[in-house]
């Protein structure tokens, strides 16, 4: 009990894996720079595999094309630090860990960016995006993104079409972009605090 009480995700870690398994809901992640850390934060939990699915750990720039299927046009253009990326990266996730007995009702999460200490060419470090995929008919009943009170240092992607995106494979994504300070492991660790503060605030108020 000592362990749980001094892990600093512990609070929303387990209110968010609480209220997914009252509603039936699960999680995938896709993490990049973070690297297990997500999965960790929620597995340290007790009754965790009531929710969480598994988290593919895709640090390669191809492993994201290959094992969770984002297009690799976007990963040449780009790179992997992009907020489609974040988009795809959540929604794949979602998709390769769902079955039918879940009945399309996964939530994909997913992380990428740059943990440092110093830049990856153009993108400095501290710059991460997190990406949010919820299935279609659940989507329609979240809040607009750009209304929430979002953690500091936080953003979310928007363009002509909207925060959501429709991914075309059953789900619909938000990206939201992060700028972080400190070292790599803080870096790290503080998106693993912004995913939980920004599911939280994104899908716990309004989902049935």
């Amino acid at each position: 009990m000592s362990e749980i009480q001094s892990f600093p995700y512990q609070q929303p870690a387990a209110a968010i894996l609480h209220d997914y398994e009252s509603k039936g809901l699960k999680i995938a992640c896709a993490e990049s720079l973070t690297g297990g850390l997500l999965a960790d934060a929620l597995v340290r939990i007790p009754g965790a595999s009531m929710v969480f699915l598994g988290s593919a750990v895709t640090y390669d720039v191809q492993a994201k094309a290959s094992v969770l299927g984002v297009d690799r046009g976007l990963l040449e253009r780009e790179g992997a630090v992009h907020p489609e990326v974040a988009r795809q990266m959540a929604s794949c996730a979602a998709r390769l860990y769902d079955q039918p007995q879940y009945h399309g009702g996964v939530v994909g999460l997913s992380t990428t960016g740059v943990a440092g200490p110093g830049p990856d060419g153009d993108k400095p470090a501290g710059l991460a995006y997190v990406g949010v995929a919820v299935p279609d008919a659940m989507a329609s009943g979240l809040p607009e993104p750009t209304r929430l009170p979002l953690p500091k240092h936080t953003t979310v992607v928007a363009d002509g079409t909207g925060a959501w995106r429709n991914m075309g494979n059953g789900w619909h994504a938000v990206a939201f972009e992060l700028r972080l300070g400190g070292s790599r492991e803080q870096v790290r660790e503080g998106v693993v605090r912004h995913v939980l503060q920004i599911v939280t605030q994104l899908t716990m108020p309004t989902v049935e």
